[in-house]
């Protein structure tokens, strides 16, 4: 029996937002960032700068009898958006519309009715919380947002 449903989760969730056609053109990087700045467009599952961790999670038992727990659970994730100009307000619209697509990936269809469940390793998951940040030199912009991916899991 697993003692967390986070490993799981984090693997799902990276598997889920790998997968989504509508994040082709942005870089699914598992855990914090390497030194290869090539691409334009990240989403860091695991990672987000000044963040101490990766995962958080509260558990506690489901029931008298003390056989299951329920686990809440934040995955700390971060979008990052550059380009070699100074246009802000283009490089915010662009991190907002890879949260739009993250959201999106994680929602139930036809096509992906586990999604919310992060294909099944938890009850129910959701973005939540955010912060914009942005940055600018004589060179580029950049646009960084941290979300959370909160879950609700019984162990």
């Amino acid at each position: 029996m697993a003692t967390s449903a986070a490993p799981a989760a984090v693997d799902a969730l990276l598997a889920i937002l790998r997968a989504d056609p509508g994040l082709v053109e942005v870089r699914i990087v598992d855990g914090p960032p390497s030194v290869n700045f090539t691409e334009r467009h990240r989403i860091y599952v695991g990672w987000a700068p000044g963040a101490e961790q990766a995962v958080e999670i509260q558990q506690e038992w489901a029931a008298a009898g003390a056989r299951r727990r329920n686990e809440a659970g934040a995955i700390y994730c971060y979008i990052e958006t550059r380009a070699g100009d100074k246009d802000m307000a283009l490089r915010r619209v662009r991190a907002f519309e890879i949260l739009a697509a993250v959201e999106t990936a994680l929602r139930a269809t036809d096509t992906a009715p586990d999604a919310p469940t992060l294909n099944g390793s938890v009850l129910w998951a959701e973005t939540t919380v955010g912060s914009l940040f942005q940055e600018s030199s004589d060179t580029e912009s950049l646009a960084g947002l941290n979300f959370t991916v909160a879950y609700r899991a019984r162990i």
